[in-house]
């Protein structure tokens, strides 16, 4: 699907407020309501707007410790990436994961509540898969951006 400029409006506007009624949305993107409502349509069923989601504030949900995992594979071998993968995907510590190049094979953004679950994170599941050769943990002192929104 070609994303027109029209499209572009209400990606942008959606990004900033997932829960505008559509008729506000028609209304802030200058057109009708029920073309917005196919427009929207479309770019869901296109598969750009994959989702809806409640953005939360990790502080106030209680989870204070927050970091950077470096992991380093020690080969790898089919089994031990698909497992590795299909383990860390289950994790609900685990917000993000990327195969990468450089000196680390994956990156792990983790939010635990503290320190004594991080531990229990690292020593209960991620030391315990197999092809683990290399483990390195930075901690977030601050968050300096974190969006969501895409540049469209």
């Amino acid at each position: 699907m070609q994303l027109e400029e029209q499209d572009r409006r209400l990606l942008s506007i959606l990004q900033e407020n997932g829960r505008i009624s559509n008729q506000d949305l028609a209304d802030q993107a200058g057109m009708s309501a029920s073309a917005c409502w196919r427009r929207v349509r479309a770019l869901e069923e296109a598969g750009i707007i994959s989702d809806y989601r409640a953005l939360l504030d990790p502080a106030q949900a209680g989870l204070q410790f927050h970091a950077i995992v470096h992991v380093t594979l020690t080969r790898h071998e089919h089994g031990h990436v698909d497992t590795f993968i299909a383990e860390v995907q289950q994790r609900p510590e685990v917000l993000d994961c990327f195969s990468t190049t450089g000196e680390a094979d994956y990156h792990l953004r983790v939010l635990c509540a503290d320190l004594d679950a991080y531990n229990a994170f690292l020593e209960g599941f991620l030391f315990r898969l197999p092809g683990i050769a290399n483990v390195r943990t930075n901690l977030v002192l601050k968050s300096i951006k974190h969006t969501t929104r895409l540049a469209v």
